[in-house]
């Protein structure tokens, strides 16, 4: 259960687009908002640190959280995208004793048009729990309710598999391939699926276990190391 109201029907669209700090109670996972009070404990900074050195994270969603640093000025960063109401950025922690699981981040592209992009990463630890899955589609419902966002892109490496089983189980229907669209923690471009997401798709059912084979090179950035 999300700890933010919907904003009152009379506002002025253009308004009611910011993401406001909330946190998300998926039951055994939380989602909070990441910023400098996330710090502490210092396993918080550890976990940032750990992050930036997982190989895949490294490739497919590079982190400048190397040392602590580093992880307080990325934190700050979050903090600040908070405060403008123009990104939204979760981490995962376990509810039991908040262990960082992952992250997952939203941000307008176009705030005046209600376009958004989301992106995830789970830490090695978390993988193949359902955690992006679940954390994505909570984001995602909880921007469409509360932000008045109208569309939301995923886009991701054709070669990371991982994040596209992801965008097709949180509902987000493949649009087609970027060529060369981004370059990626190897250094390289790499062409990219693209997803998305309307405000009037319905929700997806998709169950978080293993789905069958979505994505081609043929049909379709946010980033995730794994689901």
């Amino acid at each position: 259960m999300s700890s933010s109201a919907p904003p009152p029907a009379s506002q002025n669209p253009a308004d009611r687009r910011t993401f406001v700090r909330t946190t998300l109670d998926l039951g055994d996972v939380l989602l909070h908002p990441w910023g400098r009070e996330t710090a502490e404990p210092k396993r918080m900074l550890d976990g940032l640190i750990a992050a930036a050195s997982d190989p895949l994270i490294a490739l497919w969603n590079p982190l400048a959280t190397a040392d602590r640093s580093d992880a307080l000025a990325w934190l700050e960063s979050r903090d600040g995208g908070w405060d403008r109401g123009a990104s939204a950025s979760f981490a995962a922690l376990t509810a039991t004793d908040g262990a960082l699981l992952g992250s997952v981040t939203l941000r307008w592209v176009d705030r005046a048009d209600g376009l958004a992009m989301i992106g995830y990463w789970t830490l090695p630890t978390a993988r193949g729990q359902g955690v992006a899955t679940r954390a994505t589609r909570a984001v995602t419902n909880w921007a469409f309710r509360t932000a008045d966002a109208r569309r939301i892109e995923i886009a991701h490496a054709v070669g990371n598999e991982a994040s596209c089983r992801v965008a097709h189980r949180c509902g987000y229907l493949p649009e087609g391939t970027l060529r060369d669209s981004h370059r990626f923690g190897d250094g390289a471009y790499h062409d990219e699926h693209l997803h998305a997401r309307l405000a009037i798709d319905p929700e997806s059912t998709y169950p978080t276990g293993e789905p069958t084979t979505y994505c081609n090179p043929t049909t379709g950035r946010a980033s995730d190391a794994s689901q």
